[in-house]
């Protein structure tokens, strides 16, 4: 009976095996049928545009001509701007800002907006479209302290709930396709990407889906978790992608920021100037800017708050990185901005070095701040009856062009761009300019990790699709399907870690990290860049809807208009009486709970908003003590957090900093440091040994005793013994140490 009923066992997980063989198969073919397989259109005409305009112009990359000094980086004029370029234009490009940020005060909070000036959306003698693409409301507690202030939720208004019909199809298994887009028909408010000041209730959240996903979803067959696993995969790739967005935005408009402060200081300077010597007289102006890029740079968010917002958000796609503290900002953002940096250069010069060798030409495509983070790649059509060439895709990862047929018979767009006798880029009123018709072969991500990541094939849709494909597929054909585990499966860990080496080491575009960043950028730059002729971006974006796999995603055009809607109705929202400002009042005093209760009962409060899926929230009764305690528990938070950035920072802390701001936020210690943190303790510890100003140093020591907790006591008597025994400061110490035992709660 035993053996039977094994037996039954055996043939029923067979038969469950061909099943699913079956549907992936049936996915497959779906797949591969919907997708759009023509490479070029009879109806796409080659474009011509009649002058030039200055734009980032594609360098010819060969060995016979000079390249362009600092790798064909210099800005030079092309032909493809000028028939959108009038001079209405222009004149209303002068008064409108690339970035702005505009203030609205509600009650006691503010609500902050980031708008864009969309270049790339610019019709012919029209302005460019302004749009919304940023929210985050501060809580000022309704006065003009901006010590107690903090940042609560962050708004990225292309990012909407997905629809019904969206939400079953991305639960589809091996489903990796676009599926429309979501109409802007709801007014109700739209959800944030994350709320600043509750990061923590966040990682719980995530800890708990994935203990519901391996616990239970998992346990019930094949079908159940490879939907749920497929769902949450899908949506945790369309909130990063706003996440990378958002990261884009804020990045760009802090890079504006500080080189517009710059600018303008050098300029003051110069002009200030009464140097005989000087080279540049007073009032004569040194730099004229067509267009600005950001309105003002006075009232917005501080250096402080743009440090937490990008930190934030960068810490949101770690798995317990709610649970970091503020002494990490500063650490999270430097070293993301460094990776990017890398990246980006690294794959500049090795996709330029290609390009070079194959016979090329390259064309780097920039954000609104002047970061390349994209690049096309052309031939010239004069160049294809060259039959003697050959090719090596190696980090291309592109068809031989000198052997294709289709380019010598091209009817897909095309532009003409004007070169002189030295193959460099020149404009068609030059004597010796002559036309060249360049055909684009394909469009790579420059911050893509190991390799220019390829976004776009014009001759082949499905090839940067495959590649996409790889890793995807095959991780979720290995996990949901044949339940194999890196953990679990020691062939299958060696295996694949293996096969990631190989295909990292040896440059080849199958299994590699997501392009989901550089998608996601790429909609943004699209926008921004009025560069780009409108034909080209037209052939772009098409190609980027096919190339996606995610089916809750929406178009560059759709996420516009979501924008919009979104931005009305939060706006909507906020000026409701029970809208923003009484949300705000709820989570002030959901934040006064630790003044009641103690860890324990905390943790059961955060464990019942876990297990409602954030449906319970305990809050207290609001009372003017509690208001009071919760103003100076922030303050005590601001100060701490700029006395641990300066223990960190320096070992003589008069050299790096103002010294007067770190005598500042030690007297605010000094005077209202009851309930402080242990991190206070600490910096204030830290200060007093790396600093020779005696009233600094006092008033580490009288904000040690104000802390008077276990940390400040046990700081106190470290500082003690390490003082030299005839030293005044020993005294000092031992004064405030015997105090502070003498009133230390039992």
């Amino acid at each position: 009976m035993v053996t039977t009923d094994a037996g039954n066992r055996d043939g029923a997980n067979a038969h469950m095996l061909q099943a699913c063989l079956a549907a992936v198969l049936a996915a497959a073919i779906f797949l591969l049928g919907s997708i759009e397989s023509a490479a070029q259109s009879a109806t796409q005409l080659a474009l011509r545009p009649p002058a030039p305009a200055n734009t980032s112009e594609p360098t010819r990359a060969s060995p016979a001509p000079p390249a362009l000094e600092g790798g064909g980086r210099e800005d030079a004029k092309t032909l493809e701007d000028s028939s959108r370029t009038s001079p209405d234009s222009e004149s209303t490009a002068t008064t409108q800002p690339q970035l702005r940020v505009e203030r609205m005060p509600i009650a006691s909070v503010e609500l902050f907006t980031i708008f864009g000036r969309l270049d790339g959306r610019r019709a012919a003698g029209q302005p460019a479209p302004e749009i919304p693409l940023l929210s985050v409301v501060r809580d000022s507690l309704g006065d003009d302290n901006p010590e107690n202030d903090r940042l609560r939720y962050l708004w990225m208004l292309t990012y909407t709930r997905p629809t019904l019909v969206k939400r079953v199809l991305s639960a589809v298994p091996f489903l990796y396709q676009h599926v429309g887009n979501k109409t802007p028909t709801s007014s109700n408010a739209p959800a944030p990407l994350i709320d600043l000041a509750n990061t923590k209730r966040q990682t719980w959240n995530n800890l708990f889906w994935f203990g519901l996903q391996n616990g239970l979803f998992d346990s019930y067959g094949i079908p159940l978790k490879a939907a749920s696993r497929n769902y949450r995969r899908n949506a945790i790739d369309y909130r990063a992608a706003h996440v990378t967005q958002a990261l884009s935005i804020l990045s760009s408009y802090d890079n504006l920021r500080r080189r517009a402060r710059d600018e303008n200081e050098l300029l003051a300077s110069r002009q200030m100037s009464n140097d005989p010597e000087s080279s540049v007289p007073n009032g004569v102006p040194i730099a004229d800017v067509r267009a600005p890029l950001l309105a003002d740079f006075g009232p917005g968010f501080t250096p402080g708050e743009m440090l937490e917002m990008r930190a934030r958000l960068i810490l949101s796609s770690k798995l317990l990185g709610g649970l970091y503290g503020p002494d990490l900002f500063n650490f999270t953002v430097i070293k993301r901005s460094m990776a990017v940096t890398n990246s980006i250069g690294h794959n500049w010069e090795m996709l330029r070095q290609r390009a070079e060798t194959e016979g090329l030409y390259f064309q780097p495509l920039t954000m609104p701040d002047g970061t390349a983070t994209h690049a096309l790649l052309w031939i010239a059509k004069s160049d294809l009856f060259q039959t003697n060439r050959r090719f090596g895709d190696r980090f291309l990862n592109i068809s031989d062009p000198w052997k294709d047929q289709r380019l010598r018979n091209w009817t897909g767009y095309s532009q003409v761009r004007y070169f002189d006798q030295d193959n460099r880029p020149t404009n068609v009123s030059d004597p010796q300019a002559r036309p060249l018709e360049l055909i684009p072969l394909a469009l790579y991500g420059l911050d893509h990790k190991n390799i220019p990541g390829l976004l776009i094939d014009f001759r082949d849709t499905l090839n940067p699709k495959k590649r996409e494909l790889s890793r995807r597929f095959f991780r979720d054909l290995a996990k949901n399907v044949f339940s194999l585990s890196s953990f679990g499966n020691l062939p299958y860990f060696v295996g694949r870690k293996t096969f990631d080496f190989v295909t990292g080491r040896r440059g080849m575009d199958i299994n590699q990290p997501t392009r989901l960043t550089s998608y996601s950028e790429l909609k943004l730059m699209l926008s921004f860049n009025g560069t780009i002729d409108p034909g080209l971006r037209n052939e772009i974006e098409q190609r980027l809807e096919n190339v996606s796999l995610n089916p809750l995603t929406n178009d560059n055009q759709a996420e516009i208009q979501l924008a919009r809607r979104q931005y009305s109705a939060l706006l909507d929202f906020a000026r409701r009486p029970d809208g923003l400002a009484a949300k705000i009042e709820r989570d002030r005093r959901a934040e006064m709970t630790p003044f009641k209760h103690g860890s324990v009962s905390r943790f059961f409060f955060n464990l019942g908003n876990v297990l409602t899926f954030g449906r319970y929230v305990h809050r207290e009764q609001a009372t003017s003590e509690l208001s009071a305690r919760l103003d100076s528990a922030r303050v005590i938070r601001y100060h701490t957090n700029i006395l641990v950035e300066v223990a960190k920072s320096s070992p003589q802390t008069e050299v790096a900093w103002d010294i007067e701001m770190v005598r500042r936020s030690l007297r605010a210690l000094a005077d209202h440091g009851v309930g402080a943190s242990g991190s206070a303790a600490h910096a204030a510890a830290m200060i007093f040994r790396q600093t020779n100003d005696d009233e600094a140093r006092r008033l580490c020591l009288d904000a040690l005793y104000k802390i008077n907790n276990k940390n400040a006591r046990s700081e106190l008597v470290r500082l003690f013994r390490v003082e030299q025994p005839q030293s005044e400061w020993r005294a000092a110490i031992a004064d405030h140490l015997r105090k502070a035992v003498t009133e230390a709660v039992p």
